[in-house]
């Protein structure tokens, strides 16, 4: 029924629309923000536990789930948890199409992450069932860093059906 409510907000008349967002609204949770520190200057990090205490600590069931990288240098994907290689060959692939040594303009030098960090995008969105990311059989959500050490941080928000 929450589902039904959710959906038929964008399916009714302009005039309709400012109260059913009120009760639309009720379902959705404050942004959380949490940190995340990488050790080298590429690292790709899983952080599905990140996002598991976001749903734990707003007690969602099932909706849907926002996550946001804040950083130009650093980004989000989705891919395979089961075999490290694959985040390895990632690494080498994007260093191979943009490389650290190049004659860029930008002064500060780290060019190349800020196209890897586009090119990974800077957000999420992740299904939530029976309290838990819905992801397939090998995928995790990792932060991309691309211009490390450094402490970064991540935002989270989800909407409750």
């Amino acid at each position: 029924i929450r589902y039904y409510k959710f959906i038929s907000l964008f399916c009714r008349k302009p005039s309709y629309f400012s109260a059913s967002f009120i009760k639309v609204f009720n379902y959705i949770n404050l942004m959380e923000q949490y940190n995340v520190q990488s050790s080298s200057r590429t690292e790709f990090i899983n952080i599905d536990n990140l996002i598991d205490r976001y749903i734990n600590k707003k007690n969602l069931t099932e909706g849907i789930i926002f996550i946001f990288s804040p950083h130009t240098t650093a980004g989000l994907t989705i891919n395979e948890n089961a075999d490290p290689d694959v985040t390895a060959d990632m690494e080498k692939i994007l260093n191979r199409l943009v490389p650290w040594e190049k004659d860029y303009a930008h002064i500060e030098g780290n060019s190349a992450a800020h196209v890897k960090s586009s090119m990974m995008g800077s957000s999420v969105n992740v299904f939530i069932e029976n309290k838990s990311i819905k992801l397939g059989t090998w995928q995790s959500v990792y932060f991309c860093e691309f211009d490390g050490p450094r402490s970064r941080k991540i935002w989270i928000q989800g909407v409750s059906l």
